[in-house]
């Protein structure tokens, strides 16, 4: 069996742009560099659809915080902390540092 072939984001850009020129079509695009025309369809897609992104004030937008997700992580934090220095307590009679 053969593994999918893993291209790189400038490669996709690269394909992506040589599409939106429009002077040639994606089979020809296909043929050219070694990709199925549907691949090369979608990535014109998502270069289309985050173009707007590249404007954008602050170059990154700020991750959304999910405040319950974030609480259930500090909550298993406080739980691995204290399991952690029950046991090194029960293992310092053993020789454990």
């Amino acid at each position: 069996m053969s593994k999918r072939k893993q291209h790189s984001p400038e490669f996709k850009a690269k394909v992506a742009l040589e599409a939106l020129k429009g002077e040639q079509t994606a089979a020809e695009l296909a043929s050219r560099f070694g990709v199925h025309p549907t691949m090369i369809h979608q990535w014109k897609r998502a270069l289309l659809e985050g173009a707007s992104g590249v404007f954008e004030r602050g170059s990154r937008r700020k991750p959304e915080v999910d405040e319950a997700q974030l609480q259930a992580l500090h909550a298993k934090i406080g739980e691995l902390a204290v399991a952690n220095d029950f046991l090194s307590r029960k293992l310092k009679p053993w020789g454990g540092t």
